[in-house]
């Protein structure tokens, strides 16, 4: 019997339609956001300032960890006689993907850090510090003295080096024996190999010790010194010259407090590679000091400065440049 003879009408299909929500005014609004735009400003200088200074950063590595000669030029010089005028970029694919991750999370984390910090610290004074209630006893913070800059600096480094950490051995593998690790994806398999992840992860502990006093006093003394100045001048943002100069040396005073850290850090990184890797920091400083005395501990400082003070203050130049476009000028666009 027929469904029409039986008294039902025939259905037709349902027409069930499915609408996606219109991302793109979200997206739009995220991207333009100040936050991203200062990560984004971030990435950029950090990558276009280690495609100019890799080869720096090739010599300075060699030289810290005690491979080849002990001389700027001599280290130039053995590089290019063994691996060609390649080798001086060496691990430098591996750098950039680590520098842009990096500087990102780096700046963009010390901006935001250095805002929320400087809003908590005026609600602080309008509320005359933190209390705290024990009973009948009432006790009064007073934090004024905190830096707000300080922290943000700190909090940067932290959070870059907790994030890329696994990018900086790799780039240190690959630029210390490319004849063990002869690219990325070798690099990567062996490392894994030998150690699982954990082995991404070595000299953590160390580089973190590191890292503090000198993200601390690079972020610090750059932004100390661009107030300092500006209002010394009369003026409201620094000159791209001016933002090299200051960038450049606050790489150059955090390096030198922080440098006998940078030793004992890049020790415990490649030490496995030489077959004599020291237990922690404090016996890696012990190891310097014994077998090249107290000046070993700021052995590779030079080539250590020539990188660093170039590469801070192209990087400031860069990353105040590319905030100018992303943030600045979109915002009296709008």
């Amino acid at each position: 019997m027929l469904p029409k003879e039986m008294g039902i009408e025939k259905v037709d299909k349902l027409d069930i339609r499915f609408q996606l929500p219109d991302l793109r005014h979200a997206l739009k609004d995220f991207f333009g956001t100040r936050e991203v735009g200062e990560f984004v400003s971030g990435a950029l200088a950090g990558a276009m300032t280690k495609a100019v200074l890799a080869p720096l950063e090739t010599i300075r590595t060699r030289m810290v960890v005690g491979v080849g000669s002990k001389t700027i030029m001599g280290s130039f010089l053995e590089v290019i006689d063994q691996q060609g005028w390649q080798g001086l970029w060496a691990g430098n694919g591996i750098n950039m993907i680590r520098i842009i991750p990096t500087q990102a999370i780096e700046l963009g984390t010390f901006e935001c850090v250095k805002r929320s910090m400087t809003s908590l610290q005026e609600k602080w004074k309008q509320n005359q510090g933190p209390k705290l209630q024990i009973g009948c006893i009432n006790l009064n913070f007073n934090l004024s003295w905190i830096s707000p800059v300080a922290v943000a600096g700190a909090a940067a480094g932290i959070m870059g080096t907790l994030v890329c950490h696994p990018l900086e051995v790799l780039k240190d593998r690959l630029t210390v024996s490319p004849e063990t690790y002869p690219n990325l994806g070798l690099a990567v398999g062996k490392i894994y190999k030998d150690g699982g992840i954990g082995a991404f992860y070595s000299g953590i502990s160390p580089t973190l010790i590191g890292m503090l006093p000198y993200s601390t006093c690079y972020y610090f003394m750059y932004e100390t010194m661009k107030q300092s100045y500006c209002k010394t001048k009369e003026k409201k943002s620094l000159s791209r010259p001016e933002m090299l100069l200051i960038g450049a040396f606050a790489g150059f005073t955090a390096s030198t407090i922080s440098f006998p850290l940078e030793v004992a850090r890049k020790r415990l990184m490649v030490g496995a590679l030489q077959g004599k890797c020291p237990p922690h920091m404090a016996a890696a400083l012990a190891e310097v000091v014994r077998e090249e005395g107290l000046l070993g501990l700021y052995r590779g400082w030079g080539a250590s400065c020539l990188k660093v003070m170039p590469s801070s203050g192209i990087t400031w130049m860069f990353y105040e440049a590319w905030k100018d476009i992303l943030i600045v000028q979109k915002a009296h666009s709008l």
